[in-house]
């Protein structure tokens, strides 16, 4: 018989409680199947509204609550899911929803009513997100979810595996509870998909979240889930963090594999995620860094992944926010000039006023900001002259359709979708959406290949960057690069790109970052907190951990920074009705609110 789910605190006992506040954050078991008998009759529990507010939970407080029994996993999820339902009609974020996520949470419930037996001790066995509901980039292969970089033409597409990064997570204990919005293929920052439409900004309702990992970064703003991951190209991941008031990372290159994940292009490429804070996102760090070589099955591995230094393999990065890693007084931090706007307008001034403050407190803390001047760092240059995703888009993206599978016939495997970038961008089919402004950029696809002259002119400019970078550190005796994500404001919707960001940089060079919520301009009748501004901090190759301690520094020097957006009613207890979730409710994606400037089917 099993044991009840109605009584949250009925779940642990004293050895139970003791084994499960054991856990590590180093290595990983793998989440066993639900038990059958959960599979027969779903045990929902009735207290759905239990004392445990999710707005702005973390990893350590819903582990506390589920460990003392304040709530159950079941309970936890279903009030995520109740959020999606009330606010992801307005934010288009999500784009499905996993169907097996409240199975997963009755399992966990299940093993933690057992006690400490050794099924369940091997299962709780260091699971540091155990029941931590987590968003998906809908760039990252799932066997059980579409995976459709936001396109109407791969609304069908069901790799037979998942990515390795994804795999990572489930067996660290993660409940995968959806796949979110983006910018179509990961191509630019306004976060507009002829899937999902347009997502939007939760701090205000006029302006884009950033991109292209845009509906991931307006989902954890909203408290739609506590984790999330992007990619990043270019600003992907720093730009919606930078624009939603969270804490993202970009890794080293090599350092986290790019295996099962839509690809643009294999020099620029990351993949990381994102928080709502900086203990939070290093647990996060740790799981995706841990995913593997990238050698296995479904895209052909990423040999990038054999550069990683063996001490930095299984690196526990939580440790970096301890014992003083990072620490102010004394640190030598680089200030791009070069990478800022000094041009005062509407949309500029209120980025340099938020970081002018900051240099100032940094200081004040015992920094030594060091100007860099040097004229090769100019974001708009660098782009223009170095930036080789045109080069290597087309080639990507037909292995990766090449390999694919899509549901469709009697045995749930199809043909039916497209097999190629020609198959995608198809002129007349209304299934994909294209910015005008980079209309340029999908004709050049059609013809620039690795194989082009300029190609090889553009790779050796990039390791003469690499090269000034390092020399730029070493002179200067820096320990890390500070500048703004974006030297304005976050575009309004139907802007004609993402423009005045930063990114470029870390993505040429393949070095690492960290995004950190600095502050907000000021309260607008849209933007009733003012619209959020990060800060990146870049720092030489596989210097993650040196990375988190100056960003946790940092943020303790400004104090608390992050706000849970208002607007719409974000900050408002969404309440659990009836009986609460026998199953995971159907998310339907809608492309209704495109911006008429961006037409579909067009290049």
């Amino acid at each position: 018989m099993l044991p009840s789910f109605h009584n949250p605190k009925a779940l642990l006992g004293k050895a139970a409680l003791l084994s499960l506040l054991s856990l590590a954050t180093s290595a990983f078991n793998p989440l066993p199947p639900v038990p059958g008998i959960l599979n027969q009759q779903q045990q929902v529990p009735l207290d759905l509204n239990p004392p445990f507010d999710i707005r702005e939970a973390t990893i350590s407080s819903i582990h506390n609550a589920l460990f003392t029994g304040l709530t159950t996993c079941h309970a936890l999820i279903s009030s995520y899911l109740a959020r999606i339902e009330a606010f992801n009609p307005s934010l288009h974020a999500i784009l499905s929803l996993n169907p097996h996520a409240l199975d997963l949470a009755s399992a966990i419930d299940f093993h933690l009513t057992s006690g400490n037996n050794s099924s369940s001790s091997s299962f709780f066995n260091q699971k540091p997100l155990l029941c931590i509901p987590l968003l998906l980039k809908d760039n990252f292969n799932t066997h059980d979810m579409p995976t459709t970089a936001g396109s109407l033409a791969l609304s069908q597409n069901t790799p037979l595996h998942d990515a390795p990064t994804v795999s990572a997570l489930k067996t660290a204990g993660a409940i995968i509870l959806g796949k979110t919005n983006m910018h179509e293929f990961a191509l630019e920052g306004i976060s507009v998909s002829s899937l999902g439409g347009q997502t939007i900004n939760p701090y205000d309702s006029s302006r884009t979240p950033g991109g292209s990992s845009g509906g991931t970064g307006a989902g954890i703003a909203a408290n739609l889930a506590v984790l999330g991951t992007g990619t990043d190209t270019v600003n992907s991941l720093r730009s919606p963090a930078s624009a939603n008031s969270l804490w993202s990372w970009r890794p080293t290159r090599g350092l986290v594999t790019r295996e099962g994940v839509v690809p643009v292009g294999w020099t620029q490429d990351a993949v990381g995620g994102m928080a709502r804070g900086v203990h939070d996102l290093a647990v996060l760090m740790s799981v995706l860094s841990n995913a593997g070589t990238g050698t296995g099955s479904d895209g052909g591995g990423d040999n990038t992944t054999v550069l990683v230094p063996p001490e930095v393999k299984r690196r526990d990065y939580s440790q970096a926010l301890y014992g003083g890693l990072g620490r102010l007084k004394g640190l030598r931090l680089g200030v791009l000039d070069g990478f800022f706007n000094h041009t005062a307008g509407e949309e500029t001034t209120p980025v340099s006023e938020v970081m002018e403050k900051v240099l100032k407190r940094l200081e004040a803390a015992g920094v030594q900001l060091v100007n860099i001047t040097e004229p090769v760092y100019d974001a708009v240059a660098m782009a223009a002259k170095l930036d080789v995703q045109t080069f290597e888009f087309r080639e990507g993206l037909d292995v990766y359709l090449e390999q694919t599978t899509y549901a469709g016939d009697d045995e749930g495997i199809g043909t039916s979708g497209p097999r190629s970038f020609s198959d995608v961008y198809t002129l007349g089919k209304k299934q994909f959406v294209v910015l005008p402004s980079q209309y340029g950029y999908i004709r050049n696809a059609f013809n620039q290949s690795t194989s082009s002259p300029e190609y090889f002119i553009r790779q050796y400019g990039i390791q003469q960057l690499i090269t000034t970078l390092a020399k730029t550190f070493s002179t200067n005796k820096l320990d890390a690069i500070i500048y703004h994500e974006q030297k304005n404001l976050a575009v309004k919707i139907g802007s004609p790109s993402q423009s005045g960001r930063n990114g470029i940089l870390a993505a040429l060079t393949g070095s690492p970052v960290i995004t950190v919520p600095v502050g907000f301009s000021k309260a607008t009748e849209t933007a009733p907190l003012g619209i959020p501004i990060g800060m990146e901090i870049l720092g030489r190759p596989w210097t993650e951990d040196l990375l988190l301690g100056i960003a946790k520094h940092v943020g303790e020097a400004l104090g608390p920074v992050r706000r849970m957006p208002v607007g719409g009613g974000l900050d408002k207890v969404v309440e659990v009705k009836g009986g609460g979730y026998e199953k995971v409710p159907v998310v339907k994606p809608d492309n209704g609110n495109i911006p008429g400037v961006y037409p579909l089917g067009v290049y």
